[in-house]
């Protein structure tokens, strides 16, 4: 799994300026409808040697000075809980202030790598004017200008041969793993319990009451699972907007090990940005994707009710039209015991390999029944296709012209892999490239 480095510090330090900079330029995704986008607290950094997740901690708006000080030390807190590596920054033009040395106290009893970073740093004579910060008792600091990008590779440099170099093919062993991933209080740990059939984990109303993620092995047709139950991170009391967004680090965190991915909706408040934003995850992530709408039996129900849910549903989550929907109750436990099959269903999906042949003479009806436009006054020609990868399906199309396939035909080709080999709950990856001469 990646790295996570969290940038934290007041507002207006320029924390997301950084972000960005260390983010570099992030290719679109191909997709032409809203649901996928991420939020950009939150972002997959791939352009290093060692690639890592990176995480703004900033959003917050404080009504007075007091709660600046209690929410610089939540969201730090949170910050180091979760991050293998923190970036405290320092606004250097406005000088060291009590909020800087309330977060730099905390961070300096934890036992992780923390990079003091003093931005808005734009010239060698600032950097001499930066004396009073060596007043908080710190050797090292990283004077940068993140608007214009002066000193951040130096600082990226230095961070990252601490960083883990990531998981190299896939989890190791046999088994399927399995996270059970969602909002604070949408009943994920109710439903780990009801499909071990044990009390392995604590559920309670109060959101956030799981604190770490769970692992958990068992065996299901004589097939082996390790369950994952991911944490809401809310501690008691703590309700504000910001400190939810952690919970997002959580689900990340269980994505980077997991095969196949349970999206828990609460039926009650339907679908909200946060689920979105966890399911748009896991779908980057190439997961397979089951989207379980818990609370159902607190839902008033007439003959219609289940079929305009689901069609909510469907429009809500545009880009996962292939991801199995299940309305229950981990309360109850109505059709809980449908999980758990249609896991081991979309789990033989994701390891699907179709033998060539077949797969040619699928992209030979393909095209014949939509020809591929025209690039430059030229016609794309798709010579043939071959399976590369599970987990998940990946083929490679070979063409005459890579870069000018467009995501409309994408989807479409996609969407005939599905007519013709299933693949439900998998996103497809589709590679093109120009074939030799």
């Amino acid at each position: 799994m990646s790295s996570l480095v969290a940038i934290v510090g007041r507002p207006n330090v320029g924390k997301s300026t950084l972000f960005n900079r260390i983010l570099g330029h992030r290719k679109a995704l191909v997709q032409d409808f809203p649901g996928v986008t991420r939020d950009r607290h939150y972002a997959e950094v791939t352009r290093y040697d060692i690639p890592f997740t990176l995480i703004d901690t900033g959003g917050f708006e404080p009504v007075s000075e007091e709660r600046l000080l209690v929410q610089m030390r939540e969201q730090s807190q949170f910050a180091v809980d979760e991050a293998d590596v923190i970036l405290f920054v320092l606004d250097a033009r406005e000088g060291l202030t009590p909020a800087d040395r309330e977060v730099a106290a905390m961070l300096r009893r934890v036992d992780k790598p923390v990079f003091y970073v003093l931005n808005k740093v734009d010239g060698e004579k600032q950097e001499a004017d930066l004396v009073e910060f060596y007043n908080l008792g710190i050797d090292t600091f990283f004077p940068v200008s993140a608007e214009h990008g002066r000193g951040v590779g130096d600082l990226v440099d230095e961070f990252l041969p601490l960083l883990d170099q990531g998981a190299k093919g896939e989890a190791a062993g046999e088994e399927v793993r399995l996270a059970i991933v969602g909002r604070p209080n949408v009943g994920k740990s109710s439903l780990v319990n009801r499909i071990l059939g044990v009390e392995r984990v604590v559920a309670n109303p109060v959101a956030g009451t799981t604190r770490d993620s769970v692992d958990t092995p068992f065996s299901y047709n004589q097939k082996r699972y390790v369950l994952i139950d991911t944490a809401g991170i809310r501690r008691k009391g703590k309700t504000n907007e910001a400190l939810e967004k952690f919970s997002v680090i959580q689900s990340l965190k269980a994505m980077d090990r997991a095969h196949v991915v349970v999206v828990v909706i609460d039926a009650e408040e339907g679908v909200t940005d946060q689920d979105l934003t966890v399911a748009g995850y896991a779908y980057e992530r190439g997961r397979a994707i089951i989207l379980a709408v818990n609370k159902w039996d607190l839902v008033p129900k007439t003959n219609q009710t289940m079929g305009q849910h689901l069609e909510k549903l469907r429009m809500s989550f545009k880009f996962l039209p292939f991801a199995p929907v299940l309305f229950l109750s981990a309360l109850t436990g109505q059709r809980v015991a449908k999980v758990m099959s249609e896991v081991e269903t979309v789990a033989a999906e994701f390891n699907k390999r179709v033998p060539t042949p077949a797969l040619n003479n699928m992209l030979v009806e393909a095209v014949k029944s939509h020809q591929p436009p025209m690039s430059s006054g030229q016609r794309i020609k798709l010579f043939y296709v071959a399976q590369t990868a599970v987990r998940p399906p990946t083929f490679v199309i070979f063409t005459n012209q890579a870069d000018a396939v467009h995501f409309s035909y994408q989807r479409y080709l996609q969407n005939k892999f599905r007519e013709s080999f299933g693949f439900s709950g998998c996103p497809i990856r589709l590679e093109f490239k120009e074939r030799d001469r």
